[in-house]
């Protein structure tokens, strides 16, 4: 049986959007803008910028709905200006360019991605977060790939450093996650191309992770943030294309991402990032699995980048594991999880992880204000 193997392709830099009507220049002339409300103000532009003098010509900018849900995407699906467009630019975050993926993938028109924010691989994925309107999970849909992604570092480097600081934590979790899992399996090739990968992942955010928020935080687009923003939008999603073939094979995550299933159901954990409890979720796989050594370094990263340490940071207590077992058991995570994981192995993991938690930050207090 035959199978395609499509891989991302991308322009990243300040003044990328010059490129778009080069790249694009194959697949017609009339293109819609669909993206969110301030990705699209801080990028209208320099997009109108980037396409000045070429054939492009822009029909409309429309806002996608808020959400990624298929009631959002098929209101753009009947939209008149989506139908008369030759192809479409989608701007924005993960749930932006998530919708337009379903959008150009149902109505088989061209797309190219603009992500205005660092926070995840959406831009470059096979794979799309659906939503119920009522912000509730549905299910995965899988697309076809953007043809194109143009990253402008500083459209970037003007996104909430909040973002930023939890893409990271999220992109933490990719290496760890897929060699964990596909630990217990005799890899074909595609697969095994993507675990190896996702081993790029994590030394060029505890190289840069800190430089790049500082860059952020002064929005200045530097070789730091160049760096990491290509760590969590392009390496990883190389990672998630190649690593997941539902219902084959699923290593793009694992443990870490249990951790954050498990967390939605407790008190508090609805009022923390994903990225930031899967950067906790990181340090119990490593736990699991005894791998002390790299769990203190990611620790102090960890520390030092205020993600969490234990579940104290999280507001998240103890007798709530059970709940979170028993949520994360749910997910695709855990279906596709080494067999020799476990319910009470999970729960463990976590409390053992609370303890070197809590005993790290004893023996490294944060000085007083």
């Amino acid at each position: 049986m035959s199978y395609s193997v499509c891989l991302p392709n991308y322009t990243i830099g300040p003044d990328c959007y010059r490129e778009i009507p080069y790249f694009a220049r194959y697949y017609g002339k009339k293109t819609v803008v669909i993206g969110g409300k301030t990705a699209m103000a801080k990028s209208r532009s320099a997009l109108l910028e980037g396409i000045a003098g070429s054939d492009l010509e822009i029909l409309d900018f429309l806002w996608y709905g808020g959400d990624s849900t298929y009631e959002n995407g098929d209101a753009l699906i009947a939209n008149p200006t989506v139908q008369q467009a030759d192809l479409i630019l989608g701007v924005g975050g993960g749930r932006a360019c998530d919708t337009c993926k379903y959008v150009a993938d149902k109505m088989d028109k061209p797309l190219f991605t603009i992500p205005t924010v660092a926070s995840n691989c959406a831009a470059v994925t096979a794979i799309c977060v659906i939503y119920n309107p009522d912000g509730s999970f549905r299910e995965y849909y899988y697309p076809k790939l953007a043809e194109h992604t143009f990253i402008n570092t500083a459209v970037i480097a003007d996104s909430p450093y909040e973002l930023l600081w939890a893409g990271i934590g999220d992109a933490l979790s990719k290496e760890f996650e897929a060699v964990f899992s596909s630990a217990p399996d005799a890899l074909s090739h595609t697969p095994l191309m993507g675990v190896k990968l996702s081993e790029v992942c994590t030394e060029p955010l505890l190289d840069y992770g800190a430089e790049a928020l500082r860059a952020c935080r002064d929005k200045q687009a530097t070789r730091a943030l160049e760096q990491v923003t290509l760590d969590i939008i392009i390496s990883t999603g190389l990672v998630s294309n190649m690593t997941t073939q539902i219902p084959n094979y699923y290593y793009n995550a694992s443990l870490a991402h249990c951790v954050y299933y498990g967390a939605t159901v407790t008190r508090r954990g609805h009022s923390h990032r994903h990225g930031e409890i899967v950067a906790l979720g990181v340090l119990c796989l490593l736990t699991y699995e005894g791998k002390r050594e790299m769990r203190d370094r990611v620790m102090a990263f960890n520390a030092e980048m205020g993600f969490p340490v234990c579940f104290d940071d999280l507001d998240i207590g103890e007798d709530e594991f059970d709940a979170m077992a028993d949520k994360a058991m749910t997910s695709t995570e855990w279906e596709y999880r080494p067999k020799d994981v476990t319910r009470e192995k999970f729960i463990q993991c976590m409390k053992d992880q609370n303890t070197a938690g809590r005993a790290y930050k004893a023996a490294h207090p944060k000085p007083e204000q």
